[in-house]
């Protein structure tokens, strides 16, 4: 269903609770009063249908058609175009879900659509309904109280990311593998936060200014102050984390390179180790080849061998095989290979 709640209101009282369009616009054309429709995903005929009665832009109809625009405040002729793009957080993934709310501002109308589950603009009805003196104050009134609500569920959203911020800091320095992707995909969450959050600034301002000088525009405008407020603290704090996830995103490359230079330095000096090993093991190798190789030849038996039937022959080979190993030791002992 996607007409969610349509009202009357006179003098901030709710009268009217229209079932349809067609019985909101009658009731609005007969008497001096307010109409509030809260749509959700709408379809292209039933936007249709608001913008003949209220005479919208099709620009700003056509946005609200597509959907997927950025925050902005727009006026045409009578009528203010907002779009908001409310966040919450989800504990469950840990994640900042982005919505999306538009709202046309006329004289004697405020039509809401939205993209999305929050923000709750339930509450806000029971609020301004709670409050009469405000609801009296007309659309520009409730444009205000939705916007206060926008920013309100911004501040569990700063809180958890705050907290997965703090948990990124803890597993840098234990070396978690996967908190580099982490911090990527969080920062791209901030991103998308200041995005949503940055130009409120601004269109605050825009509304404000654009509010006459009666009392009862004065008291908007302390109001609307007050959101500002709010919402730069609500940036500041964006943008600190922002800052801090570019930091981290430092530490944990310094950390990984780091970690890296270990990993190389490790292995540089296994490599080393076993290259030594190796020299070791090559030079008692020829050490050992030396006399094998003599004592190989002379063990062939051949009748006609030199030196065969000399009686110094087995002597000197035995000298001959110890001179060339003390000579071999000595060659390798000097180049630091024994």
């Amino acid at each position: 269903m996607t007409l969610v709640d349509n009202a009357i209101y006179v003098d901030g009282v709710r009268t009217a609770r229209p079932s349809t369009l067609d019985e909101t616009f009658a009731l609005l054309n007969a008497q001096h009063a307010m109409a509030w429709i809260g749509l959700y995903r709408p379809d292209s005929g039933e936007v249709q249908a608001v913008a003949r009665e209220f005479g919208l832009h099709e620009l700003a109809v056509e946005d609200t058609t597509k959907a997927h625009q950025r925050p902005k405040l727009e006026r045409y002729g009578q009528t203010l175009f907002t779009v908001l793009r409310p966040a919450r957080y989800i504990d469950s993934t840990e994640k900042v879900e982005f919505g999306e709310l538009h709202v046309f501002v006329g004289r004697g109308f405020v039509v809401t659509v939205r993209h999305a589950e929050s923000p709750d603009l339930a509450r806000v009805r029971r609020r301004l309904e709670g409050a009469p003196e405000i609801l009296r104050l007309g659309p520009t009134a409730v444009l205000y109280a939705i916007l206060d609500q926008v920013v309100d569920e911004y501040a569990p959203v700063v809180a958890g990311l705050e907290e997965d911020i703090d948990q990124i800091e803890d597993q840098l320095f234990s070396r978690d593998p996967s908190v580099s992707r982490r911090i990527y995909e969080l920062s791209r969450e901030v991103i998308e936060f200041q995005r949503a959050t940055q130009p409120l600034i601004e269109m605050v301002e825009r509304l404000a200014r654009g509010l006459s000088t009666t009392d009862a525009d004065i008291e908007l405008q302390h109001s609307l102050r007050d959101v500002r407020d709010h919402i730069l603290r609500v940036v500041e704090r964006a943008d600190s984390f922002r800052v801090l996830l570019q930091n981290a995103l430092t530490v944990s490359a310094t950390l990984e390179t780091q970690r890296q230079n270990d990993e190389m330095r490790s292995l540089t000096e296994a490599s080393y180790a076993q290259s030594e090993q190796v020299k070791r093991i090559s030079s008692w190798a020829a050490i050992l080849f030396a006399p094998t190789l003599v004592g190989t030849i002379y063990g062939m038996n051949f009748r006609n061998m030199p030196e065969l039937a000399w009686r110094l022959g087995y002597p000197l080979a035995l000298l001959a095989m110890l001179v060339m190993g003390i000579v071999l030791y000595v060659i390798f002992k000097k180049h630091r290979w024994l």
